[in-house]
């Protein structure tokens, strides 16, 4: 007791509080970039993506070589979504063996030594912006969906991506996507799901930068509702019986809680995403001088500190300028 005890001797000198820091910082293999590959960009010409300052979608050459640069930096993977030119209502663009990501997963994996995660999804693949198959009333239907993920995860395996990543939040894709990757040779391709993905408005600067605004309506039949705690994981334990070689929390700030307590609870790799709205709030605060840089570090180090082993992050190229 006091004045015996005083916790303020362990923080007086800065090598003392450096060495028994409980969270170790995170360096850039804790990482995980997201790249937008656009069909129609051109070579040189990168399209800046307004409401994510300093993000941009990328042809593919451009996108090999701005992850190679990385890289070099110590990064060691990365996570692709593509803006085709054509989109229709089975998203077919998206299983197109020469589609957008099947080239650019292709060209990842001769150019570089990175680890290429593939985002499974219909959204930024559909004339409707919907994540799966609709009906003529608009309904996003569950078990025709898995049949086309399922195809997608197999397009991306065949062009040689390392880790599958389905974020659309149907029941049962984990299962499907496992069986089929499995049934066609793809036994040792792991699944990193979006186990715990909610309805979250922190996702709008992502579907400017993904063109996948949904044309009617919204996604909250298919993704989780904010106030939820429990359902999350029973979400997450639903996956780790289909067989998800990791977890995915998405967003990260927000929901600290989930993602401690499905670290704590399952035990297993786990990943959160600091998603576009995170990331925008921060640079537009850094930018008008109401916050500084250091509380982007002190994100990155509470979510950390939470459970995450992996960060999705857009920061990656100004954690890399920092170095």
């Amino acid at each position: 007791m006091f004045p015996t005890t005083r916790l303020r001797r362990m923080r007086a000198d800065k090598r003392i509080r450096e060495m028994f820091s409980e969270t170790p910082k995170p360096d850039m293999s804790d990482y995980i970039y997201p790249l937008y590959i656009e069909e129609s960009a051109k070579n040189g010409s990168p399209k800046h993506i307004d409401t994510m300052p300093g993000q941009y979608r990328y042809s593919v050459d451009d996108a090999v070589e701005y992850a190679g640069k990385l890289e070099d930096k110590g990064l060691t993977s990365v996570i692709l979504f593509g803006i085709p030119d054509h989109k229709d209502e089975v998203a077919s663009s998206a299983y197109d063996p020469n589609g957008i990501i099947q080239q650019t997963i292709r060209a990842l994996k001769e150019q570089t030594n990175l680890v290429v995660l593939g985002d499974v999804c219909m959204c930024e693949y559909t004339n409707h912006g919907h994540c799966g198959i609709i009906n003529d009333d608009g309904y996003v239907q569950n078990d025709p969906t898995l049949e086309y993920l399922s195809k997608i995860a197999v397009s991306y395996a065949d062009a040689g991506v390392d880790v599958i990543a389905p974020s659309d939040m149907m029941d049962g894709r984990v299962d499907a996507i496992r069986t089929a990757l499995d049934l066609n040779d793809y036994v040792n391709t792991p699944i990193f799901s979006y186990a715990a993905k909610y309805a979250s408005t922190y996702y709008a600067p992502f579907r400017d930068a993904a063109d996948s605004a949904p044309s009617f309506g919204d996604r909250k039949s298919y993704q989780m509702d904010p106030g939820n705690f429990n359902e999350a994981i029973r979400e997450v334990e639903l996956d780790v019986l289909e067989g998800t070689d990791a977890i995915i929390v998405k967003p990260a700030l927000a929901y600290l809680d989930v993602l401690r307590e499905v670290k704590q609870t399952f035990k297993m790799p786990t990943i959160a995403y600091q998603v576009s709205g995170e990331y925008s709030m921060i640079c537009a605060g850094i930018e008008k001088g109401y916050i500084t840089k250091d509380l982007l570090y002190e994100t990155l180090l509470s979510i950390k500190r939470a459970g995450a082993d992996m960060i999705i992050s857009y920061f990656v190229p100004m954690l890399a300028e920092d170095l």
